[in-house]
């Protein structure tokens, strides 16, 4: 009985076009594939957020956080990430000297990335993750806020910053603007465009102060208001 040559079979198998019923097969198993992803390392936590209210993870760019830096690098007081994804923004914040620094995240599986990095990074006693709602976070205490979130919980969120930041407080929101408040500067292009606000007393929130100095922020180049 004669052996088949490996090499013969393997040559026949890449010359060898796949069918339909092949092609159908891969596309359902990656698709199972993404789905398993998607149910592991993305959905926990969601089940207890109402629909209108979840935010997809997605992991903010070098030049993103760059640009968040320059709007709150020098600002004393607690820094806070939320929705803080893999904790490269709150890692990145205490490196530049914003401390405390902070990220809120509800997906365990991201926490523990987050964790990982800062341990990885020597960090792991300086930074704090917590696994928490955002719409459940107090920010009374904080002073620079940063949030890469999709712009349907925008309204909603300007409502929880209005109500609970302090005075002289800075928001940096990233990829979208706030809908109704006006930035007191803007970086970056594209998707890579941040936009900060500050909490004035007397006045609506992001608004800025009246005066010399409220167009741009100083020692950030190619900062302008929107």
């Amino acid at each position: 009985m004669e052996q088949d040559d490996p090499a013969e079979a393997l040559t026949e198998l890449r010359e060898r076009r796949p069918g339909a019923w092949e092609l159908l097969q891969v596309a359902a198993g990656s698709g199972l594939a993404a789905y398993a992803v998607w149910a592991l390392l993305l959905q926990p936590g969601f089940r207890s957020v109402p629909l209108r209210l979840q935010v997809p993870y997605v992991g903010a760019s070098a030049r993103q956080v760059e640009h968040v830096l320059s709007l709150l690098r020098g600002r004393p007081g607690k820094m806070v990430d939320l929705g803080s994804g893999d904790g490269r923004i709150v890692l990145a914040a205490h490196r530049c000297g914003l401390r405390p620094a902070v990220g809120y995240e509800l997906n365990p599986w991201l926490v523990g990335l987050a964790r990982l990095h800062a341990w990885r990074a020597g960090y792991a006693d300086s930074v704090c993750y917590h696994r928490e709602d955002l719409w459940k976070v107090n920010l009374r205490d904080c002073h620079n806020v940063s949030v890469f979130l999709a712009p349907s919980v925008l309204p909603l969120l300007e409502d929880k910053l209005q109500a609970e930041l302090p005075t002289g407080a800075r928001v940096v929101s990233g990829r979208f603007p706030l809908p109704t408040w006006q930035p007191v500067a803007v970086v970056g292009e594209g998707l890579d465009r941040v936009w900060a606000y500050d909490i004035h007393r007397g006045g609506p929130a992001g608004q800025a102060a009246s005066g010399p100095g409220s167009a741009s922020v100083p020692g950030v180049p190619g900062s302008h208001v929107g």
